[in-house]
């Protein structure tokens, strides 16, 4: 026998005795035991965890401009959840109730008293629960254009 055919004898015979094993020891008497020490999970692997989440950043609402601030058309003035400020002049609202400059100019802020139509229903559901007396404001957020829009020339030189 040549040297390659007794390594090729020898793997066979090798992998002869490990089909010949079972889990516990050797089927077949007097082969020597190569895999009674292997060692099987006696745990599942960990899965799932059932406290996820919230680690996300808070969303940052509020105003985002202050009162004096000059802004330019498009800057954000304030971001909020409910309808905690209000537009005014000049000022738009998106689909997510940002409010944001329609024109370039100065940020006014103003408390303004609320008077809600008679029979609606955020009269019979807000109105009916305050005390008599209670006045109601609403802060409105407006913007001051830097150009006057109906200012004349000949006025302005007179």
């Amino acid at each position: 026998m040549t040297p390659l055919t007794q390594v090729t004898s020898f793997k066979m015979a090798a992998l002869a005795s490990l089909m010949l094993k079972s889990r516990t020891g050797l089927l077949v008497p007097g082969q020597p035991a190569l895999l009674d020490w292997v060692r099987f999970a006696s745990k599942k692997s960990g899965g799932s965890s059932k406290n996820v989440g919230g680690k996300s950043p808070g969303r940052r609402y509020g105003f985002k401009k202050q009162d004096g601030n000059f802004v330019h058309a498009g800057n954000i003035l304030a971001t909020q959840k409910l309808f905690r400020y209000h537009p005014g002049a000049h000022v738009g609202m998106g689909t997510n109730k940002t409010l944001y400059a329609l024109e370039d100019g100065y940020v006014r802020f103003t408390k303004e008293v609320y008077i809600p139509a008679p029979r609606s229903p955020e009269a019979t559901k807000v109105i009916t629960k305050l005390p008599q007396g209670a006045i109601l404001y609403k802060t409105f957020i407006s913007v001051i254009p830097t150009k006057q829009e109906g200012k004349f020339k000949l006025v302005d030189m007179v």
